[in-house]
């Protein structure tokens, strides 16, 4: 049994993981417990439309996922039209040739069923299809000036929070920049929560989900931007994150510690929608665009040397979540990191001294950093990933 939410708040006020609940929450309507996948149909008709495009995953096709979803919407009567080439960091080639399917298909309900690739790939392709233009037209925030399509996000990993999030992260081709789109519109209508979608994620594609989950709610817990309203989300769901990761990284894992970790990442994403992120990403990000480093494996690589850097000026905050201070909440990311399989240091995937230079001017552009609690420059970040080496 998990503690109550310990907030006054539109969500529900307990989050018992062996309790099916739905309501609507800030204009989202969340769909919550074990198996309540079959209820998508029911859960379309009420967003309406006819024609729905399914974008979904090569991973999510073959655990049979992406069908029993397709059988789901197909049985209530709506014609489904699959775009399953979404790749772990969705690039504009993706969102373009998703967006022409269903321009051809005339589509008019999008429902997302993945992790975070799929849930920003679908939101990618709603922008270009109601919107026209080309994703570089939506970086930033609220850009779309037309209505988009209603949509469904149904998150198969507890890492990303996209489903409870209005930004889309693509990938620019060639750059492989990660560029944010966001817009109020391009929120998902209903989100459906599964915790047995949890059960088939492969061990190291969990540990990096969970990692990620972790960072959004340390981070956005902390940011210049925070509020009370997101600090209590980010809370939330770092305590219901930190005691399961390594459990749902290493299955089989309890039913319960899978709704605890779905349940946080949405948590935690909700909180970033209010509070932005910072260090862990902004020197996450160019490990993947210069060195091709998974997502969730760079911020477990950098998220540690964050929170000692940040922890001499908020360190107040970080006791408020890890009582023994931020020194002590390092180590403990580092022994999940290290139980989980996920890559130690930046030495350990074969980075040198010579990158970091390199490596600390991209960080100084990217915009998760404007908003760490500590002001980061070019020697911070060198100092941040000397420290990871």
């Amino acid at each position: 049994m998990t503690r109550p939410l310990d907030r006054p708040s539109a969500y529900p006020r307990t989050a018992d993981p062996d309790a099916s609940w739905q309501q609507e929450v800030e204009g989202i309507d969340i769909v919550f417990g074990a198996g309540r996948l079959r209820e998508l149909g029911a859960v379309a008709e009420r967003v309406g439309g006819e024609r729905v495009l399914l974008v979904t995953d090569p991973g999510l096709v073959a655990a049979g996922h992406a069908v029993r979803a397709s059988r789901v919407l197909e049985t209530q009567g709506f014609e489904v039209h699959r775009f399953d080439g979404v790749s772990p960091n969705p690039t504009t080639r993706e969102v373009e040739t998703g967006t022409v399917l269903a321009r051809d298909k005339a589509i008019d309900l999008i429902v997302a069923l993945g992790g975070g690739s799929a849930m920003d790939c679908a939101k990618g392709i709603n922008f270009l299809l109601t919107n026209g233009g080309r994703m570089e037209h939506y970086w930033g925030f609220g850009k779309a000036s037309k209505p988009m399509l209603p949509a469904i996000g149904i998150p198969t990993t507890a890492g990303t929070g996209s489903d409870a999030q209005s930004y889309a992260l693509i990938s620019q081709l060639p750059s492989h920049r990660k560029m944010a789109c966001g817009d109020r519109k391009a929120r998902f209508r209903t989100v459906l929560l599964d915790p047995d979608l949890l059960a088939t994620v492969p061990v190291r594609v969990a540990a990096a989900a969970g990692m990620d989950a972790l960072s959004h709610a340390l981070e956005s817990f902390v940011t210049k931007a925070r509020t009370p309203a997101s600090a209590a989300l980010s809370r939330e769901a770092f305590h219901l994150l930190e005691p399961v990761v390594e459990a749902v990284a290493h299955p089989p894992a309890a039913p319960e510690s899978r709704s605890r970790a779905l349940l946080g990442s949405h948590l935690a994403g909700a909180g970033i929608e209010k509070s932005m992120l910072g260090g862990a990403h902004a020197t996450a990000n160019p490990l993947t665009s210069r060195h091709g480093v998974a997502h969730g494996d760079a911020i477990a690589l950098m998220l540690p040397s964050i929170i000692r850097f940040n922890g001499a000026a908020v360190g107040d905050l970080y006791s408020e979540l890890w009582p023994e201070g931020s020194d002590s909440l390092a180590s403990r990311i580092e022994e999940i990191r290290s139980r989980t399989g996920l890559p130690t240091s930046l030495t350990s995937i074969g980075l040198i001294p010579s990158d970091v230079k390199d490596l600390a001017e991209a960080a100084g552009d990217e915009r998760t950093g404007q908003f760490n609690p500590r002001p980061l420059n070019r020697a911070a970040f060198e100092e941040i990933y000397d420290d990871a080496l």
